[in-house]
């Protein structure tokens, strides 16, 4: 998910409504709220320790302060991550299957992810008008580079959806944290939280218990 604006903003009336109260929930820790980043520490750490890696890049102000998150993860028994999102430039909230909607990945090691990912080097037409500001990571026992790399080209061309499916009727969502949970999923990320339909990326990114959370700047 990124950006929204006019009629768009109406139709995530009610999902901003939910993420209010999720948020309370999901970020109350040891009888203290804690907003979105704010636990977030200074500088950038060295990659997750461990056979896999894999890391959430988000924006915590992006689509309506709801959240807007992209990916990465470790290659095995090498240096090199492969990391990407899917940005939504238009901020539409369909785009059918096949449709333009920015998603963008690539390769390199753990400081140039970070690099790229604060600067937008590969966001569409580009510099972004909101930067990736936070990174949280963790170190995986189970990694399956192949299942991943296999994902990324699914999440790609399947088209943007939050809300109804003008196909099917549907309630349905293929946004911005679809991607990062699917890629993940398919990476075997150890202890990665679910992600329905109605998620709020702030909401689940605060539920990623036990990641690192560091600030990240250009």
């Amino acid at each position: 998910m990124d950006g929204t604006s006019g009629s768009a903003a109406r139709r995530l009336a009610r999902r901003t409504a939910a993420a209010v109260v999720a948020l309370t929930a999901v970020a109350t820790v040891a009888g203290g709220a804690v907003a979105p980043g704010a636990a977030a520490k200074a500088g950038p750490a060295g990659p997750p320790a461990g056979f896999g890696g894999a890391c959430v890049f988000v924006k915590p102000d992006g689509a309506q302060r709801l959240g807007h998150v992209g990916w990465g993860f470790k290659v095995t028994g090498t240096d090199r991550w492969v990391y990407g999102a899917v940005e939504n430039p238009s901020n539409r909230l369909y785009t059918p299957p096949g449709g333009d909607i920015g998603a963008w990945h690539a390769r390199g090691d753990f400081r140039r992810m970070l690099r790229d990912m604060a600067r937008g080097t590969y966001y569409p037409g580009g510099r972004p008008e909101q930067s990736y500001t936070r990174y949280r990571c963790t170190g995986t026992p189970t990694a399956d580079v192949r299942g991943a790399r296999a994902m990324i080209p699914v999440v790609e061309r399947r088209g943007f959806l939050v809300g109804r499916d003008p196909r099917t009727g549907g309630f349905g969502s293929r946004d911005c944290l679809d991607a990062v949970h699917d890629v993940l999923r398919a990476y075997r990320t150890r202890g990665l939280p679910g992600a329905h339909p109605a998620m709020i990326p702030n909401v689940w990114v605060a539920s990623l218990t036990g990641w690192t959370d560091r600030r990240l700047r250009p």
